[in-house]
């Protein structure tokens, strides 16, 4: 869509109920990760040792300089110092428990960081393109390239359907390695 993008001011009916249906949409994400969690705690007969709640693609307001700011964090998470933040990797690679520092870059980021892994390439310029199950143009994945380096970390890939999963395929997401100055590893989370 090519539009030029639209504002509304923060004192107007429409941004208050904007803001309040994003708040009741964060909260029922909250619900639905909590039992999703709790299902598969169930199925592997285990305990949660730790709940750690990263909202993503929200709004926050806050103050910083004194002044206060409404900040949304598009494709990014909050990163306050000691504050921990889950950074999930791409298929294949590890998943990152990250804790905020106090630095001038995380305060000049408003301490905010990224909430996964990152992607190199679009989804469509992963996966191609495909039609009634044929390929109409090749991504840039070598799909059976992806699946073999899966296969060897003992990971099988189940349901979605094929494009679905060709276009989150490992290599085209960037390495979580690639936060320096914003957080700090505190965990590393890998299969067990």
């Amino acid at each position: 869509m090519d539009a030029p993008p639209t504002t509304i001011s923060l004192n107007s009916f429409l941004a208050s109920d904007y803001l309040a249906s994003m708040n009741l949409a964060g909260q029922y994400a909250y619900a639905g990760r909590d039992w999703v969690v709790d299902r598969v705690l169930k199925i592997l007969g285990a305990q949660n040792n730790r709940t750690i709640h990263n909202h993503h693609n929200f709004a926050w307001w806050e103050e910083h300089g004194g002044e206060r700011w409404l900040v949304v964090r598009k494709g990014a998470t909050p990163a306050f110092p000691g504050q921990q933040g889950f950074v999930g990797g791409s298929m294949g690679d590890d998943a990152v428990i990250v804790e905020g520092v106090a630095s001038p870059q995380s305060e000049a980021a408003f301490y905010s960081t990224v909430h996964g892994a990152g992607r190199v390439m679009g989804r469509m310029e992963a996966k191609g393109k495909w039609k009634r199950g044929e390929c109409v143009r090749p991504g840039k994945i070598d799909w059976d390239a992806a699946l073999a380096d899966l296969e060897t970390k003992g990971i099988e890939l189940r349901g979605g359907g094929a494009n679905s999963r060709r276009s989150s395929a490992v290599t085209m997401c960037s390495r979580t390695a690639r936060m320096a100055g914003i957080v700090q590893a505190s965990e590393h989370v890998t299969r067990g």
